[in-house]
């Protein structure tokens, strides 16, 4: 019989796992569910979100390529309006690449890239 392998989390490098559990917890209705300073878990409707303290971090510049995106989350979201107003006021910032209709690309506090999607993937 195989052996299963499931998904259970996405991890995060940063700089501060606590305001970086804080951004996506408020941002998902999740909740901060663990946090020792070195790792946060945050888990939220969609699913799960780890954290973990790196003191070498460096915080992606993309698009620009000096420093790659490295990871990107994709959020799905019925008013993207009302989501973008909602990750702005917690701290996002707007990124100028836009793909396509479907898609609104932001930076969260430690800059990873994330998008709003208004489409699910097949």
């Amino acid at each position: 019989m195989p052996q299963m392998v499931r998904l259970i989390s996405a991890v995060l490098d940063c700089p501060d796992v606590s305001a970086l559990a804080a951004f996506y917890a408020e941002i998902t209705d999740g909740a901060v569910i663990y946090d020792d300073g070195a790792w946060a878990t945050v888990d939220g409707p969609g699913g799960r979100i780890d954290f973990q303290q790196s003191s070498t971090y460096v915080r992606p510049t993309w698009p620009d390529p000096a420093v790659p995106m490295q990871v990107h989350l994709d959020f799905r979201v019925d008013d993207p309006d009302g989501a973008e107003a909602r990750v702005l006021a917690a701290g996002a910032v707007k990124l100028d690449s836009v793909p396509n209709d479907h898609f609104r690309v932001y930076a969260d506090p430690a800059g990873h890239p994330f998008c709003l999607c208004t489409v699910d993937f097949p």
